[in-house]
């Protein structure tokens, strides 16, 4: 896909390091929405991969776009979802990886979305489905500059790292307290709806764009040690203004 992507010893210690993060979901408490994230960052900085986005099923079994490496990459993810055509939905249906080296070659297949991907500068994709046992929950898309699909090395650590994600949303702990599995989705897809807003907040009061909005957004939640969700709620029912949020009102230092 993309040529950027570090390799050696480097690459080496970025990946046991995303591997430790995802891990501490199941022994810690955590923010589905941030894990996500982290999640396609995670592929977006360690695989052969230019963009990523990551879509969940809620309980009435309708996708969600759930975190995106950029708001380019979102609006591809929900254009899916609204033309009812794309590999993150052939990907959750069948269950299995949908990999496509060329999409200028793929119209007969997406005739509405390939086009659109190539247009925004993606000639490849790879979607790997987040599965639990035999129910698939959701789908992880991966999207390259280059005419060629995933190597078999990164698409094993994409599928890893994807299992891992699955595990900390679904993990057995939340499930034994009597939480079902459709309002764990549906508790990560409301709070994904909140930071939506709140981005939209930060975006307007500080002239942002959505992907500067987000990250704002993050790393105030991160210096404060709040979840993110609970930040962005504040934002949207006014418990807390833009401007307290915004870099302009608070000069610390992200580590």
């Amino acid at each position: 896909m993309d040529s950027t992507a570090p390799t050696g010893t480097q690459r080496e210690s970025h990946l046991l390091q995303a591997f430790v993060q995802m891990a501490d979901t199941l022994v810690d408490d955590y923010d589905v929405a941030d894990v996500l994230h982290q999640l396609v960052g995670h592929c977006v900085r360690l695989l052969d991969a230019a963009a990523a986005g990551l879509m969940l099923s809620d309980q009435r079994g309708n996708l969600q776009v759930l975190a995106s490496s950029s708001e380019r990459t979102r609006l591809l993810e929900l254009f899916q979802i609204q033309n009812n055509e794309g590999p993150c939905l052939d990907c959750v249906r069948s269950g299995e990886s949908v990999v496509v080296a060329d999409l200028t070659a793929a119209t007969r297949r997406w005739p509405m979305f390939a086009p659109l991907a190539v247009g925004d500068g993606f000639v490849s994709v790879s979607a790997v489905p987040l599965r639990l046992r035999r129910e698939t929950i959701g789908a992880l898309n991966l999207f390259g500059r280059e005419p060629r699909p995933l190597n078999d090395q990164d698409a094993r650590v994409a599928r890893a790292l994807a299992d891992t994600a699955t595990i900390g949303i679904l993990q057995e702990r939340a499930i034994r307290r009597g939480e079902v599995l459709t309002e764990q989705l549906q508790t990560a897809l409301n709070s994904r709806i909140i930071i939506e807003q709140a981005k939209g907040v930060l975006a307007y009061a500080g002239n942002l764009e959505m992907d500067q909005a987000f990250e704002t957004l993050r790393r105030y939640a991160r210096r404060h040690g709040i979840r993110l969700s609970d930040i962005a709620r504040q934002l949207v029912t006014g418990g807390l203004l833009p401007q307290e949020v915004l870099p302009s009102s608070d000069n610390s230092v992200d580590s």
